[in-house]
């Protein structure tokens, strides 16, 4: 009996799950054994590592490989469909990201949740695992995330500015408090973060906006609340950021 329960767990390839969160921090538990996509059907969500952060807006998906420890910040509702893929030897990427989904994919995992899990040995349900599989194959990555920096002063300056919840920050501020000059912290972050502290900093006023945007707030309001002249200079920033205006973007 014991040895059919092993086989009938090996079995499983894809597992599936649909949960709706308010206003939560969640960590689920780690697994060297399988991969995770979790797909936002309505509304943001934050995916924190020690390395970096990822905002997922609506109708995107972040792809955590198997064996990363990770949380989830929610500060809306958020409703999530997450699949579990077995880490075998499939060739999915192997680096956190979050992905545009494409529309069948969309649907695969539409009918993986109203399943519950995937069994090669059913041979319809191991055909539509492998569907998945060659989709999870062929993600695109959206540029939503934010390396985080390892030194001490730059990691300050980091939560310092995380901690600033309305308006622009004064920068001139933080750096007091994190004890570094803009020249050091420039090249810090270039060091650290492959990007210019100019690129980072637009990145994280772009992450802060995503779910605020997504909350139906104005373009005007936001991009004056990060330092922005005005909606055209921040709609500028958002295309050269992600491709598109932030209006076509949730539309899609």
């Amino acid at each position: 009996m014991a040895n059919f329960r092993q086989d009938a767990e090996a079995a499983i390839v894809i597992r599936s799950f649909a949960l709706t969160f308010q206003r939560s921090r969640i960590k689920p538990p780690s697994s060297s054994e399988w991969h995770q996509l979790i797909y936002a059907t309505r509304g943001v969500m934050t995916v924190r590592t020690e390395a970096s952060a990822w905002v997922v807006p609506p109708h995107r998906a972040v792809w955590i490989p198997a064996g990363v420890v990770y949380r989830i910040e929610v500060t809306g509702t958020v409703a999530l469909r997450a699949i579990y893929v077995r880490n075998r030897r499939h060739p999915v990427p192997r680096e956190c990201a979050v992905v545009n989904v494409t529309p069948l994919l969309r649907e695969l995992i539409v009918r993986a949740v109203q399943l519950g899990a995937l069994d090669e040995r059913v041979g319809e349900q191991k055909r539509l695992a492998g569907v998945i599989v060659d989709e999870l194959r062929a993600l695109r990555v959206v540029p939503l995330q934010l390396p985080r920096p390892r030194d001490a002063r730059a990691a300050r300056f980091a939560d310092l500015l995380d901690g600033t919840t309305t308006g622009y920050p004064d920068m001139q501020r933080l750096l007091r408090a994190c004890g570094a000059s803009r020249r050091t912290l420039e090249r810090l972050f270039r060091d650290e973060t492959a990007m210019s502290l100019g690129q980072w900093l637009r990145r994280h006023t772009l992450l802060r906006a995503l779910p605020r945007l997504a909350a139906g707030e104005s373009v005007a309001v936001v991009a004056g609340e990060t330092g922005y002249n005005g909606a055209s200079a921040f709609i500028a920033m958002f295309r050269r950021e992600l491709g598109q205006t932030p209006g076509r973007y949730f539309e899609t």
